[in-house]
C-alpha cells in the first residue's frame, strides 16, 4: 500500500531516501529550511550543493512549510544533521495533529546530552502521536543510491512492526532493508563509525596504507562495541550493516565526509578550515566530543577516539598522537 511520507531534511541523504521512496510510487513530500534549495529542487530537480551530478524524477518537489508537508502524513522521515534534531521534533509535535511512524536517517549523538536520535524523538514528540520509532542506517552513499548501486541497510526498532512498515517502504531491486529490534546497538554504531572513519581519513592522509587502515578499522570496532554494550546494546548488532558494514564503507570512501575531513587533517589543515571548505555538516567532529565524554563518564577504554578528540579539540599534533597510539604497552586482543 502507498504511503504520504514527508521527508525533513534535503541534504544529500535525505534526496537520495526521498527519490527511493518516489520511485517507489509512494507520495513524497520533502522539506528543507532553504527557500532556495526548494525554488530549486521543484523548479530545476536538482541539488547541485549536495548531488551536483543527480536529477531528481519529476514529481519530486520541496517545501519550506513544515506545517504543509507533514499534514497527513503516514510517516515522518528525519534526515537532517543531529544537532537539528531536538529543535525541529518540537516544531512537528506541535503541528501534528494526527498519529504517525517516526523514522530517522541521522547518525550522530547530541552533543551536550549524548542521547542517542531515537531518544530525542522521544522527548520532543508526544506518545500518542507516534506508533514507533525506527532507526534507519547501515553502510550507504548516497552518491550510490541515486546511481541505482546495490545497497543494504537496517531498520531498527523496539516496535518491530514499524521497522517492517519501514522495510516494506524502501524494498526495491537495488535497496534492501533488514529489520532489527536492537536499536541501541543500531544508532551507537551508526555514530561512532564516523570517528573512525575520521582517523581513516587521518592515516590516509599521512599517507599510511591498507596495513594502518584495517588495524584502525579493527581496533575501531573494538571501541564502538564496548560502549556499546555498556549502554545496553547487543554484541552481536556491531557484527552486521550498521556496525562494520558501515564501518567498512565510511572508512574506505572519499565519498565519505568524514573520511574527507580526516584526510585533510592528515595533510595538515585545521578543522576549522575544512568545514568551513566543505560547507556541510561532518558529524564525526561533534560526535568525537560526545564519545570521549561518554567514555570518561563510564571508564570505557577508548584510544582511538581519545586521539581523535585531541587532534580535534585539544589541537595536538597528528603524528605525535599516532606515535602515541602505537606506543601504548602491549595488550591481548
Amino acid at each position: 500500500m502507498n504511503k504520504t511520507i514527508a521527508v525533513l531534511g534535503a541534504g544529500s541523504w535525505g534526496s537520495a531516501l526521498a527519490t527511493v521512496l518516489f520511485e517507489n510510487g509512494h507520495d513524497v513530500r520533502l522539506w528543507t529550511r532553504d527557500p532556495h534549495q526548494a525554488e530549486e529542487i521543484t523548479r530545476n530537480h536538482t541539488n547541485k550543493h549536495y548531488l551536483p551530478e543527480f536529477t531528481f524524477p519529476e514529481g519530486v518537489t520541496a517545501s519550506i512549510d513544515l506545517k504543509e508537508v507533514i499534514a497527513d502524513a503516514d510517516i515522518i522521515l528525519f534526515v537532517i544533521p543531529t544537532k537539528g534534531i531536538r529543535q525541529t521534533a518540537e516544531q512537528v509535535n506541535a503541528l501534528l495533529d494526527h498519529k504517525v511512524t517516526v523514522v530517522h536517517a541521522s547518525k550522530g549523538l547530541e552533543a551536550d546530552t549524548h542521547k542517542r536520535i531515537s531518544t530525542i524523538l522521544e522527548e520532543e514528540i508526544e506518545p500518542d502521536r507516534m506508533t514507533g520509532i525506527v532507526a534507519l542506517s547501515g553502510p550507504s552513499h548516497a552518491e550510490e543510491v541515486v546511481a541505482k548501486d546495490l545497497t543494504t541497510i537496517t531498520a531498527a526498532s523496539e516496535n518491530i512492526e514499524a521497522a517492517r512498515l519501514t522495510q516494506n517502504i524502501f524494498l526495491n531491486d537495488y535497496f534492501r532493508v533488514y529489520t532489527n529490534e536492537d536499536i541501541i546497538g543500531v544508532e551507537i554504531g551508526a555514530a561512532l563509525k564516523n570517528i573512525i572513519a575520521l582517523g581513516a581519513g587521518v592515516i590516509a592522509g599521512l599517507g599510511f596504507g591498507d596495513n594502518a587502515k584495517a588495524g584502525l578499522v579493527t581496533r575501531g570496532l573494538a571501541e564502538i562495541s564496548r560502549l556499546g554494550i555498556e549502554l545496553g546494546a547487543d554484541p552481536l548488532t556491531f557484527m552486521g550493516l550498521s556496525g562494520v558494514g558501515d564501518l567498512i564503507v565510511t572508512c574506505t570512501s572519499p565519498h565519505s565526509r568524514n573520511w574527507r575531513a580526516g584526510y585533510q587533517i592528515g595533510k595538515g589543515k585545521k578543522v576549522e578550515t575544512i568545514l568551513d571548505e566543505m560547507g556541510m555538516v561532518v558529524e564525526g567532529i561533534s560526535t568525537t566530543k560526545a564519545a570521549y565524554e561518554l567514555a570518561q563518564e563510564f571508564n570505557i577504554e577508548m584510544p582511538i577516539t581519545e586521539a581523535i578528540y585531541n587532534v580535534v579539540y585539544n589541537d595536538s599534533d597528528v603524528k605525535y598522537v599516532i606515535l602515541n597510539l602505537m606506543q601504548r604497552e602491549g595488550k591481548s586482543e
